[in-house]
């Protein structure tokens, strides 16, 4: 596919289907803030869609809407409408109840449930993703929020008994932490944000809520859902450009928790300006360079289809994507030709078009990154190996697999964050153990093999390294029950559905001597009800 045809796969208008195309644009002018939707009459940033239409001008990239460009006074009168909700604690939303929170956040799903075909519709607008996978993502998100509720129940559950050691009475439960700064990723935009943010607002914290700079838009709709779910200020929508307001948010000191899924370097900028960070909690997805080790015993064709998903689902932007290949000499040239036979099958096209696997990238500067990546490895003795591999048009770039890479090459340790598929023969397994040793990143690994004790042995210096070993399978972070997370400078706390209501809280005891005088206090309370911590009530 040159890239004449990479051209043809861009639209005419009258050629997008009247269901998915967007009948205008949208033009955001209101943020949520303190209980109300505030009108924004200020600067406001254009939302281009990764799409280009052929129009009797050559091509247009498609303009689906804008929203607010908040300046830091904003940001800070945004923060100033969450510390008052929180109120040190004393808030209606952190004194609440677990039964009532819960059907707080049970109404918002229900609303955000009425929703689904505009966010999906602004999902494949906004980042170029399928329709299928735009709606899988609703869906999942969906499920992880009442997956939430259900590991919330358990907890509380397992809470509301009292123990008694060494003469002292004390029930044991989770408090919320404070004022969470949340801000999710351009790739998953709704669900990797509320695996964060559904977590922090369920355990009682309050929100500040700043959509990524891509995936903006999609938010719009489930704003309303926000504003009549739960009460004023827990919810709070911070817009604008991150470098501008973000700083003085952190450099106040009211940010209790920084929750961000983005890049190491921004997370460590972050985390620095706060002026007191042993009182900072930070709940971090970063940086990855997953590997996949291709052993000679290998099932070589179970190894280049998991490799092709592992590298190329989304167009591998994920940070779970597998982003270098290690393959054994052996094996090297048949797993390079079956994967440059198995890309030439893919099929790129428009998100709404069925069966498609590459569609356009939404980050404007992201086909030049990856064309100088490729320079970057055949100016150091790789070559791309298969057809059209790296060829690119306005948004599109044509998958491309990369041979022999080494480690002079700036993709060896560079996230590529896109559809480039870097190939490093090894003839010997300390190669690649070398490899997971001196990466900064330490997220999974796939290892593919038949030999037991080859997995053996490469799995218990890989559980070492990173926090997942996937045998004989891609990299990925479900299911949601699986603990997600990474070593080194791939992550920082656990964002699995039990382990995230524990990121997002601090467990607090109330103890008292075992007298029948304080018993007697403990059982009142208790009895009638008197407080919405100490209790014995059973969430079913």
């Amino acid at each position: 596919m040159n890239v004449t045809e990479l051209e043809k796969l861009f639209p005419t208008e009258a050629q997008i289907p009247a269901e998915y195309n967007l009948t205008a644009p949208i033009e955001q002018r209101e943020y949520l803030v303190n209980g109300e939707m505030r009108t924004w009459n200020g600067k406001t940033q254009d939302v281009w869609s990764p799409v280009y239409v052929k129009t009797a001008n050559g091509f247009e990239q498609k303009r689906i809407g804008s929203y607010p460009i908040t300046d830091p006074a904003d940001a800070m009168e945004v923060l100033d409408a969450a510390v008052k909700a929180f109120n040190h604690g004393r808030g209606e939303w952190p004194m609440m109840s677990v039964s009532k929170r819960i059907e707080a956040v049970e109404k918002f799903t229900q609303k955000m449930i009425a929703k689904r075909d505009e966010v999906v519709k602004l999902l494949m607008w906004e980042i170029g993703k399928s329709l299928g996978d735009s709606q899988k993502e609703f869906d999942r998100t969906v499920q992880y929020i009442y997956d939430t509720i259900g590991a919330l129940k358990d907890i509380d559950r397992n809470s509301s008994r009292f123990m008694i050691e060494e003469g002292i009475i004390g029930q044991v439960r989770r408090s919320p932490l404070g004022v969470v700064l949340c801000m999710g990723p351009f790739n998953y935009p709704l669900n990797e944000t509320f695996t964060t943010l559904i977590p922090a607002l369920i355990m009682g914290n309050v929100i500040l809520f700043k959509p990524p700079k891509h995936g903006t838009l999609l938010h719009y709709p489930l704003l309303e859902a926000f504003l009549t779910s739960f009460p004023a200020g827990v919810i709070n929508t911070v817009y604008g450009r991150g470098s501008s307001v973000i700083p003085q948010l952190m450099e106040s000191g009211k940010i209790d928790v920084l929750t961000l899924i983005g890049s190491s370097k921004v997370a460590d900028q972050l985390k620095k300006l706060h002026p007191k960070v042993n009182r900072l909690r930070a709940i971090l997805g970063l940086d990855a360079k997953n590997a996949a080790i291709v052993t000679q015993s290998a099932d070589l064709e179970l190894a280049v289809k998991e490799c092709m998903l592992g590298s190329l689902s989304f167009n591998g932007q994920r940070c779970t994507a597998l982003k270098v290949m290690w393959v054994h000499k052996s094996l090297v040239d048949k797993f390079n030709a079956r994967m440059a036979e198995e890309i030439g099958k893919l099929k790129l096209g428009m998100m709404w078009e069925k069966g498609v696997n590459i569609t356009p990238l939404p980050e404007p500067n992201k086909p030049t990154y990856l064309k100088e990546l490729i320079a970057d490895a055949k100016a150091h003795g790789a070559s791309v190996i298969n057809e059209n591999g790296g060829e690119t048009f306005n948004s599109f770039v044509y998958p491309a697999l990369i041979y022999p890479v080494s480690k002079e090459m700036k993709i060896w340790e560079e996230e590529q964050f896109g559809p480039v598929i870097p190939v490093v023969p090894f003839s010997h397994i300390k190669e690649p153990i070398e490899y997971l040793i001196e990466s900064s990143h330490g997220q999974q690994v796939s290892i593919f093999s038949k030999d037991v004790h080859q997995i053996s042995d490469l799995m218990d210096v890989a559980v070492n390294q990173v926090s997942r070993v996937n045998i004989n399978s891609q990299c990925q972070r479900g299911p949601d029950t699986f603990p997600f997370t990474g070593r080194k400078d791939s992550a920082e706390g656990t964002l699995s559905v039990t382990a995230a209501l524990r990121s997002f809280s601090i467990r607090t005891v109330v103890a008292t001597k075992d007298t029948a005088e304080n018993k007697a206090i403990v059982n009142q309370i208790v009895e009638n009800q008197e407080s919405n911590f100490l209790s014995t009530r059973f969430i079913l």
